[in-house]
């Protein structure tokens, strides 16, 4: 049923044919009804009213015209379905798929946890970070002190000079073959001669002005002095008689060795580091072997060396063989010191690197298989230790003076000292002064 009336009676029309527009018409006030709701009888007390909540307009936005009423007028668009409107059912309102309120244009803020406080996590990971370390550098710390061998006592070493301003180590390899298998000593040319001697001596002098690293050829002409046995405790008067320095090691050991050194040279010896046939081999070994630059090359049946001159990396056999070689030159012994310093501070040159220092999975095979040969004084601590490496890998780096003990001649066949030179280079060191003496 329509509720139009025919034709244009009392302005209501649906339209007109006239070419000018319609101006404003009017339309019938419909009003709804509301729905008369059935009295219920009282039944008990009455329940409390609750106060009353104020209600919130609904305001249009500025500068639009509500579509809700019009001086009482109710268009009917008042159930919530405009769209744009907080309550409408647009895109993203209640029953849509986007599930949040409002429509397209509605930006209300979804709910969120609070914001992570990244100050606060990176402080706490490297509070974490730090206590890790902390402990694992402790625990390596007392695992390595536990394995040096301090066995030499330098108190029972009598009528010492003066101490100095630098920090001197006297380096030994010795020949020992302690804890070899006969497999072992047959693969590394060491032989199986009981005891022990010295094949390499030199002092290392770590200064402030630069370190020096002096050869000490074993075949070099010295007087034993007097001194006091490390095991008998019995006082040995010196006689006089010249001998090879490697003589005192045999006689009575590291203590008469480092006697030996002071009363010839006037230089005192704050440490005391020597090291074994096993364990040098095994510390190449452990570093995955070392590079080295061969001048020229040279072959010896006794040690096992077989080299070509060029640069190569030497294994832990190899080395040993270059380091012991004496014959296959003219000089045997003078040749023999150089080439031990030279392949002593490409050792330490890469044994004391960041690479091999921080990785566990190096450092911990490179200091087990040196500490469990490695004997040093009583004194002689960890941090001595690095300080040592440090000082030959500085040599090897040009921050120092590497040289043998100035020779002035021989005597039955062993090498005489060069006294005045050797005067001068003990008095530069003990001074800490740069050290312009140069050996042989």
């Amino acid at each position: 049923m329509n509720d139009w009336p025919e034709g244009r009676d009392g302005g209501y029309g649906q339209g007109s044919a006239q070419p000018q527009p319609e101006g404003a018409q009017r339309m019938r006030h419909i009003q709804r009804q509301q729905p008369q709701q059935p009295q219920q009888p009282p039944q008990g007390p009455p329940a409390p009213r609750r106060p009353a909540q104020p209600v919130r307009p609904s305001v249009p936005p500025q500068g639009a015209q509500s579509h809700d009423t019009y001086d009482d007028y109710d268009s009917g668009y008042n159930t919530g379905q405009v769209y744009g409107t907080p309550s409408g059912g647009g895109q993203g309102g209640p029953g849509r798929p986007g599930g949040g309120p409002g429509g397209p244009g509605d930006y209300a803020p979804q709910p969120t946890g609070p914001a992570p406080d990244w100050r606060k996590r990176i402080k706490v990971g490297s509070i974490v970070l730090a206590s890790a370390l902390l402990v694992t550098g402790v625990s390596t710390y007392f695992w390595a002190d536990s394995k040096v061998r301090r066995e030499v006592d330098l108190a029972k070493v009598i009528e010492r000079p003066k101490e100095g301003d630098c920090t001197t180590y006297l380096i030994v390899g010795s020949d020992s073959r302690e804890g070899m298998s006969d497999e072992e000593k047959k693969k590394l040319h060491t032989g199986s001669a009981e005891g022990k001697r010295t094949d390499s001596m030199m002092i290392l002098a770590k200064c402030s002005s630069g370190n020096t690293m002096v050869s000490l050829p074993r075949d070099s002409d010295v007087e034993i002095p007097t001194f006091v046995g490390s095991q008998s405790g019995k006082k040995y008067a010196g006689t006089g008689k010249r001998t090879k320095l490697n003589a005192a090691y045999a006689e009575d050991g590291p203590e008469l060795l480092v006697r030996t050194v002071e009363f010839n040279t006037g230089l005192r010896i704050d440490h005391y580091a020597e090291i074994g046939f096993a364990g040098f081999a095994n510390i190449v070994d452990s570093l995955g072997g070392v590079e080295l630059d061969i001048e020229q090359g040279f072959k010896d049946e006794k040690s096992g060396a077989d080299f070509k001159a060029g640069k190569q990396t030497l294994n832990g056999e190899q080395s040993l063989a270059f380091v012991r070689t004496r014959y296959a030159f003219a000089e045997s012994d003078l040749q023999r010191t150089k080439n031990q310093q030279k392949f002593l501070s490409a050792l330490a040159n890469q044994a004391a690197t960041p690479s091999t220092i921080l990785n566990p999975f190096k450092l911990y095979p490179l200091m087990g298989a040196g500490l469990d040969t490695l004997i040093v004084d009583k004194d002689m601590g960890l941090y001595d230790m690095g300080q040592m490496f440090f000082a030959m890998k500085g040599v090897n780096g040009g921050d120092g003076v590497s040289m043998n003990m100035p020779i002035s001649g021989q005597r039955g066949g062993n090498l005489v000292w060069d006294k005045a030179k050797v005067q001068q280079l003990v008095k530069q060191i003990q001074n800490d002064e740069k050290v312009t003496v140069r050996g042989n």
